[in-house]
């Protein structure tokens, strides 16, 4: 099965939604998302900006990793 790309430019806005909502799956389970206990908020917030075709999810989850490190004092 080949994997579609995720990219902004070959995806449209609703298959943008589809690719967070699939990959949150959240459904109130939150078994693997952690978003909201870590401070991040809800994974919609987080993510709008992709789904707008503002910002790629690498750039969003960088930016997020690198707040959460600065936050925490990770090296």
């Amino acid at each position: 099965m080949e994997r579609k790309s995720i990219l902004i430019k070959d995806t449209t806005k609703e298959e943008r939604e589809a690719i967070i909502k699939s990959s949150m799956d959240c459904g109130g389970g939150c078994e693997n998302c952690s978003s909201c206990w870590l401070g991040g908020g809800s994974p919609w917030d987080i993510y709008q900006d992709y789904i707008d075709g503002k910002r790629e999810i690498r750039e969003i989850n960088e930016q997020y990793m690198e707040r959460y490190h600065q936050n925490r004092n990770v090296k």
